[in-house]
């Protein structure tokens, strides 16, 4: 695997790191990385929507007309599909859209999107990232050092007060801890800067 520049937080360069190979530099499995993707966000969903069949629709309990002789078609009840106000046929149910993916799976898929970021140059690594003030302007200016623009993933060894409250008014930064880090917040942005100790820890956990 080929070494990384680390950054300070003016965008100057302080040494080189080498990534780990087993995590940073794996052939991407492409199918693993999409059913990872569903099944998160299959996660988010409520699955709370749901319709009324023609059993459980108010009224309709006597036949609207006699079986022959109308010149009307036959039929049993008000409340079936083709009439207003009828049941419905098919209709969505509450149901959990959660699924399971085994651990090797979940793992792989990890590394996946770690390496395509480093395949696309999408990552940025810093040694630290610690501010003296919680001010949101004092962030930007770090971004705007790095030369992020965009969607970003901030990951960290550990969240600190003066990082949440800057970060926490950018809308396209997302904030997270090395032990949160998951494949639908590396994939959904467009930038991912990392600190050396949340790398550390991150190749600690997938090894």
């Amino acid at each position: 695997m080929g070494k990384i520049s680390v950054l300070n937080i003016k965008g100057e360069k302080v040494k080189d790191i080498t990534l780990n190979e087993n995590i940073w530099g794996i052939k991407p499995n492409d199918a693993v990385l999409f059913d990872a993707i569903t099944l998160a966000r299959n996660a988010m969903r409520q699955g709370t929507s749901s319709t009324k069949t023609r059993a459980e629709v108010s009224g309709g309990g006597r036949k609207p007309w006699r079986q022959k002789g109308t010149g009307h078609a036959r039929q049993g009840s008000t409340r079936a599909p083709q009439w207003y106000h009828g049941g419905i046929v098919f209709g969505p149910k509450p149901r959990s859209y959660k699924a399971k993916m085994n651990r090797k799976e979940r793992r792989l898929a990890l590394k996946s999107a770690l390496t395509y970021k480093v395949l696309d140059k999408e990552i940025k690594v810093v040694d630290t990232l610690q501010l003296e003030t919680n001010k949101t302007k004092d962030m930007k200016a770090i971004l705007a050092g790095l030369k992020i623009e965009g969607k970003t993933l901030v990951v960290v060894e550990e969240l600190t007060e003066n990082v949440i409250l800057a970060t926490r008014n950018i809308s396209n930064i997302i904030l997270l801890e090395s032990s949160e880090i998951n494949v639908l917040d590396i994939v959904s942005v467009d930038n991912l800067l990392i600190t050396e100790g949340a790398i550390r820890n991150i190749e600690e956990v997938l090894i």
